[in-house]
């Protein structure tokens, strides 16, 4: 089983991931991982703020990990933005089968409840080096655009509005069920 872990920034995406890695046993890639192992060695010119550009590079390589990992019979944990959202498009019915998709979003409401305790857990499991343009406002106009683009595109989205433990727990227990 493939889980595809993606959504808006500080949506704890990474914790997420994390937890199950931990629950299930089994690996998870992290796509900012190997957007900076590309980034660094220089296989790219592209930077960390090239968001749009980025997916576009970053997913067909993504894309055929899965499918590899899939064509192997292996557990893998996928996380991070760079998703596109019709990334549904590229896999046919036997690889889609063994992909489990999970998009993550905070509501507004959220947002406004719980801006600091966003910001104090946004380097638990990856440190950011600098988050000092992560305003609540941003917050809520990036996970509306990552809400309403996979919806349009089909896909589910899990809304947090209250209780992140709470959801991050229920998405555990049912992938563990899996």
């Amino acid at each position: 089983m493939i889980v595809l872990i993606t959504g808006a920034s500080h949506t704890g995406k990474t914790v997420l991931a994390q937890r199950l890695l931990e629950k299930m046993k089994i690996p998870y890639l992290s796509i900012d991982h190997l957007k900076m192992g590309l980034i660094r060695s220089g296989q790219t010119d592209l930077t960390p703020g090239d968001d749009e550009k980025l997916t576009a590079y970053l997913w067909p390589i993504v894309r055929e990990i899965i499918k590899t990992a899939i064509e192997n019979r292996q557990d893998l944990i996928v996380e991070g933005c760079y998703v596109p959202f019709g990334w549904r498009r590229d896999f046919d019915e036997p690889y889609l089968s063994s992909i489990r998709f999970i998009c993550l979003a905070v509501t507004d409401a959220y947002v406004d409840a719980h801006f600091d305790a966003i910001l104090s857990h946004a380097s638990d499991v990856e440190a950011r080096l600098d988050d000092s343009d992560c305003t609540a406002e941003k917050l809520k106009a990036d996970n509306r655009a990552v809400t309403e683009g996979f919806r349009t595109a089909g896909e589910p989205v899990t809304r947090i509005d209250a209780d992140w433990e709470q959801t991050a727990a229920a998405l555990t227990d049912e992938l563990c069920k899996e």
